[in-house]
């Protein structure tokens, strides 16, 4: 039998699965048990598959104490579909959405957001890099706004939200594509709630949204079937083929956060694991964080080096070492480490240890 050797894997998505999902899907993917075919080749209305996403579901609820007048969601299309399919369903004639520019994929959802109606946007900090979250006193909120819209963490700059924005009795809708279930989440305080799977959840190709249901009465008629929230929630997320392999692999992943003990003990962890990096990044001033301190991402932390030249040589030396992903986005350069839940605590210690040697060979 062949040996494989893994690398630590820092990449922003898709990203690092556990290491027992991985293990259970390599077990079983000739043959799920007690079905005789592959997860690849079931019918997704057969009662295997039924069986599958009816558990991935009831997992969810469980793992985010998922009120019960929310419709659990699997829909395709990524986060980016959902940046047209939230104003094409809640934002009605003569109504304004309201929108809190934070990050990249905040100015996309704003953009795509224009196209279907009236935007405000509410506060934005592009012109500090989106290096920090809006304050809530900076929030110019639309009175009787159709719907606020954040992002709760921005993977690209490395900032995350703190404390979730006071709107009222304004339905809040957030992107949580890239810490979605890394630490608790009051469901109850959103009216929607929308993430791609491959950052936290699963593999690409599956998108989770939980939405109250009394949004679904916004949805028209009019809209196409597959765009439409209250079509996909009569149907049980099943209007189309749904990706079956991607949902029969978030279903694992709830599975391992349960066995893990749940999001309070997730938060625990994820915040050990930043605190070292983050401990590195301040030790001695080689390297630059780029997040302001009170808004920094516990999943993707961004820094920088002095200059360009040494950030190549950080780059090349490190994926040689074993560490792949740490370039940063293409849109902003430096470097950036995505630890998602699946991602290893010792891969931590080995980032940090090569950053020690880096620095002492190149400070």
């Amino acid at each position: 039998m062949t040996t494989v050797t893994r690398v630590y894997n820092f990449s922003s998505g898709p990203a690092v699965l556990p290491m027992p999902v991985l293990e259970e899907i390599q077990r079983d993917l000739l043959a799920l048990p007690s079905v005789g075919m592959s997860i690849l080749e079931i019918s997704h209305r057969s009662a295997a598959f039924e069986s599958i996403l009816a558990q991935a579901e009831a997992d969810v609820r469980s793992v985010a104490a998922v009120p019960s007048n929310y419709k659990v969601l699997f829909l395709q299309g990524g986060a980016s579909t959902q940046f047209s399919m939230v104003p094409m369903n809640l934002l009605g004639p003569g109504m304004t959405a309201d929108y809190i520019d934070a990050g990249s994929w905040g100015e996309k959802a704003i953009k795509e957001a224009k196209k279907v109606g009236t935007v405000n946007v509410a506060a934005s900090t592009k012109s500090e890099n989106y290096s920090r979250v809006p304050t809530q006193a900076e929030l110019k909120l639309t009175p009787n706004a159709a719907y606020v819209h954040m992002t709760s963490n921005n993977t690209i700059e490395g900032t995350e939200v703190k404390t979730l924005p006071d709107v009222g009795d304004v339905p809040l809708v957030s992107d949580t594509s890239s810490d979605m279930f890394s630490r608790p989440i009051d469901i109850a305080k959103h009216a929607l709630i929308y993430s791609g799977a491959q950052k936290n959840l699963g593999p690409s190709g599956v998108t989770l949204v939980l939405v109250r249901e009394d949004m679904l009465s916004r949805s028209q008629k009019s809209l196409p079937s597959m765009m439409n929230y209250a079509v996909q929630a009569e149907n049980g997320s099943m209007y189309n083929t749904p990706p079956t392999f991607a949902v029969y692999t978030l279903g694992l992943v709830m599975k391992w956060l349960i066995a893990q003990g749940g999001l309070t003990a997730m938060a625990e962890v994820n915040e050990r694991k930043a605190a070292k990096l983050y401990g590195e990044i301040d030790r001695t001033g080689f390297y630059r964080g780029t997040a302001h301190k009170d808004c920094r991402s516990l999943m993707n932390v961004t820094f920088r080096l002095a200059s360009e030249e040494l950030e190549k040589a950080f780059v090349k030396e490190s994926t040689a070492a074993g560490l792949d992903g740490l370039k940063g986005h293409r849109s902003v350069g430096g470097m950036r480490a995505s630890i998602y839940n699946a991602f290893p605590e010792t891969g931590i210690d080995a980032l940090v240890s090569f950053m020690r040697e880096f620095e002492r060979k190149r400070g």
